[in-house]
């Protein structure tokens, strides 16, 4: 409805957000670490060498350092840490009970070390909030791909499989205590198709995490932006569709840019490897490095559009980030609260109109603004507009747009104001501002 349709009725009834997708919105960046077995065998590829994987003798890194993870981590300004625990080579960051292609079996630390418990560790250490991805769709070492079935399709070995995998995931959910959230890369097959019953094991034991391409029905579900290149579609709505995958693994949040009309509340998280296309660390490849100016603007077009941005963050042979990578990281975090140092002035309301004075009067430059909605009142606007109040007192045009949620970031060439204004030209119910700001970005 529009402003004059509005009248004095209650609200429809909308999906609304539990209280960890708000805290993971306010989370806004965050890293996911890769680290495997190929890092020590570089010409390893999984799918090109089927039935072969790295003997575990391999892994040696001689320096391995989580603390220092994670202290890289937070210099970019993450404020949660998701680690790939196990990925689709099946070697497993944990000394894992489930079979013996882990770091228990390798000369590290003598196979006493336990990498996922060391990353738990430094997160609560350095206070990022920690999570775990855990591939069950494709696993080498029990020669499974997507959807998560074994290719011989031999009963036994898939019945085996699904007994590793609960094995395993119950080992993860259970030691390390509460995960903030938990990644499924593309998904997980449910029983009636043969799967694993992650769904049962992730309601029980890791109830309150937020789950990345979670199963139906979980109640703090994220959803794929639709892209690795840090992007969030324009609009990108909090709320999502069900869609059945074209693998039948399930149903599972639509990625993309959701619909404002969806039936379940899955909000984006828009990933990219901070080296092109390479999600692990090989030998000479820091040339790869994306410029900070270019993950400056994957900020923008992520955070700045209703999603969180998840940065890869690669470990070397050591076992540490990379000295060029902890670089870059470092630079980008400081780039980003360069941008925001300046705030101009800062206001909240209801309704649909929202004016904010500047604070340098008669008028100061202005080139950034952020809206934020109160997300726990819901996702009401459907359609906005900023203006500006120019020198004369005109009221000038300065951007539009439809989507707002968590957060929306407009940028335009820089102008001297006094004051701006928020017009919302359509929602679903009386708009609840959490925050407009206005700022001089360098």
């Amino acid at each position: 409805m529009n402003r004059k349709e509005e009248a004095n009725a209650p609200g429809p009834a909308i999906p609304l957000p539990t209280a960890r997708q708000l805290e993971w919105a306010d989370a806004e960046i965050g890293v996911i670490i890769h680290y495997d077995i190929q890092v020590f065998e570089p010409g390893y590829e999984w799918r090109a060498q089927w039935g072969y994987t790295p003997s575990t003798q391999l892994f040696q890194p001689e320096d391995l350092d989580t603390d220092q993870w994670i202290e890289a981590a937070k210099s970019a300004g993450a404020t949660y840490a998701v680690l790939v625990a196990k990925h689709c080579s099946g070697f497993s960051l944990w000394p894992t009970e489930a079979h013996d292609y882990s770091v228990r079996s390798t000369p590290w630390r003598d196979g006493q070390g336990d990498i996922v418990g060391d990353f738990v560790q430094s997160c609560r250490k350095y206070g990022l909030r920690p999570g775990l991805y855990y591939s069950v769709s494709a696993n080498a070492h029990y020669r499974v791909d997507n959807p998560g079935l074994v290719k011989n399709g031999s009963e036994a070995e898939q019945q085996a499989y699904n007994e590793a995998v609960i094995r395993q995931v119950t080992e993860l959910w259970t030691r390390y205590g509460p995960l903030f959230e938990i990644w499924f890369d593309g998904g997980t097959l449910p029983v009636e198709a043969g799967g694993p019953d992650v769904a049962g094991a992730l309601r029980r034991l890791q109830p309150d995490a937020v789950c990345f391409q979670g199963p139906l029905g979980f109640p703090s579900l994220v959803r794929w932006s639709g892209n690795e290149d840090g992007s969030a579609p324009d609009p990108c709505w909090s709320r999502a569709d069900y869609e059945r995958r074209v693998t039948e693994n399930g149903l599972a949040p639509s990625s993309g840019g959701g619909n404002p009309e969806g039936e379940v509340w899955a909000p984006a998280e828009a990933d990219l490897p901070n080296r092109r296309e390479q999600w692990f660390w090989y030998e000479g490849e820091d040339h790869l490095l994306i410029p900070v100016d270019e993950l400056v603007e994957r900020y923008y077009t992520s955070v700045g559009r209703n999603a969180n941005l998840m940065i890869g963050m690669v470990i070397d042979r050591r076992g540490r980030v990379p000295d060029a990578d902890a670089a870059q990281f470092a630079a980008f975090g400081e780039a980003v609260r360069r941008k925001f140092a300046h705030a101009l002035g800062e206001t909240e309301g209801r309704g649909y109109e929202l004016t904010l004075e500047l604070e340098q009067a008669p008028a100061t430059l202005v080139n950034q603004v952020t809206v934020m909605e109160q997300l726990a009142e819901g996702e009401r606007i459907r359609a906005y507009r900023i203006e500006g109040l120019a020198a004369g007192g005109v009221w000038m045009p300065l951007c539009e747009g439809r989507s707002i949620g968590h957060k929306r970031i407009e940028r335009f060439e820089a102008v001297s104001l006094s004051a701006i204004r928020l017009i919302v030209d359509e929602a679903v119910d009386t708009p609840v501002i959490r925050k407009l700001i206005a700022y001089h970005a360098e």
